[in-house]
């Protein structure tokens, strides 16, 4: 946000709210996410953009792998030239 738009905040609040009054109706609502904590505030979007998903368990069905292909005596590179993905988990 800018210094400008920091003037403009209660006409944008009033914008906002008229266009609530208008606009929000069960069949087409206007979601507000509570954002002064903005880890919380994004985690409990996605939370409710997952629930409003219908969701039906798809687990496949148990497959028989075949077994691995033989190694033959392949070399691989060593791990510590390899650029990994952080563990964060």
């Amino acid at each position: 946000m800018d210094l400008k738009a920091r003037e403009k905040w209660v006409e944008y609040s009033i914008a906002k709210d008229e266009m609530f009054a208008h606009t929000d109706i069960k069949r087409s609502a206007w979601y507000v996410v509570r954002a002064d904590d903005k880890k919380r505030a994004r985690l409990n979007c996605m939370r409710h953009l997952l629930s409003m998903v219908p969701y039906k368990d798809l687990t496949p069905e148990p497959i028989e792998l075949p077994p691995r292909q033989p190694d033959n005596g392949h070399l691989r590179p060593p791990i510590a030239i390899q650029t990994f993905v952080p563990e964060m988990y």
